[in-house]
């Protein structure tokens, strides 16, 4: 199990980030969570099996077809048992 946090810059908001980001995490089998920040970026955090939360990672370099991404930053975290993907309301 691993666990990263990213932070998606460019026009991610108002495009279905989240909920296409859930979707794709739970057919993963990804377990985190999502949610939009003020600054007008994305965050997720991604937990599971390696290849599985690396593959989130990278679908965040482009995300939903109306998503925008000109930054993906990336950073490794230890796992806390996370067990399912939820969007976080801001």
């Amino acid at each position: 199990m691993i666990r990263r946090r990213v932070i998606v810059r460019g026009r991610v908001q108002g495009v279905f980030f989240r909920d296409s980001c859930r979707r794709e995490a739970r057919k993963a089998g990804v377990a985190g969570w999502v949610r939009n920040r003020p600054d007008g970026t994305v965050e997720a955090v991604f937990e599971g099996e390696a290849a599985s939360v690396e593959s989130m990672c990278r679908w965040c370099e482009s995300g939903p077809p109306y998503a925008h991404v000109s930054r993906v930053d990336i950073v490794e975290e230890s796992p806390t048992s996370q067990v399912d993907f939820t969007i976080l309301r801001s």
